[in-house]
């Protein structure tokens, strides 16, 4: 069974990030979606909001395990039988950063492979940043992000 490892902070899950999941699927038998603990970050959203939110968008899919994480990757990779790793891709700059954690993962786990994928073109301007701020403006995120996240976020930042 090939298993890959899906791993960000999905603050929020964007239809970006929902596209590189279906995707991912042709090629591997089982993925694991990890949220990551980013202790550099402030996220908007709790890590039991963030799993709830992919949980809804992958709609309870048996290929596809949501799990929380924190420490290193190659260490969950290994703790899970997984040997490779989903990066999404949008631009020319996320590549360089992108490329030194697949050599870095490569070093602590040989067996370890990363294969970088860019979301559909209409998609590849779409980040969680820029979704958290469209909505912190109260502008419209109805095509960014599933229902449930598009409601939580009109939640979070109501219009006046």
């Amino acid at each position: 069974m090939r298993i890959g490892i899906y791993a960000g902070s999905f603050d929020p899950i964007t239809y970006g990030h929902e596209d590189l999941i279906t995707r991912s699927l042709s090629f591997v038998d089982q993925l694991v979606v990890a949220v990551a603990t980013n202790v550099s970050k402030q996220p908007m959203f709790t890590v039991e909001e963030r799993i709830k939110f992919i949980r809804s968008a992958v709609a309870d899919d048996p290929r596809i395990e949501v799990r929380e994480f924190d420490g290193l990757l190659v260490d969950l990779a290994r703790s899970v039988g997984a040997t490779l790793s989903i990066r999404g891709l949008r631009a020319v700059a996320d590549f360089e950063y992108e490329f030194q954690m697949a050599l870095m993962n490569r070093h602590l786990n040989a067996e370890m492979e990363t294969v970088f994928m860019m979301p559909r073109l209409d998609l590849t301007y779409v980040s969680s940043s820029l979704v958290r701020e469209i909505a912190r403006f109260h502008g419209e995120t109805v095509d960014l992000v599933n229902p449930i996240v598009h409601r939580a976020l009109r939640e979070r930042f109501p219009a006046a």
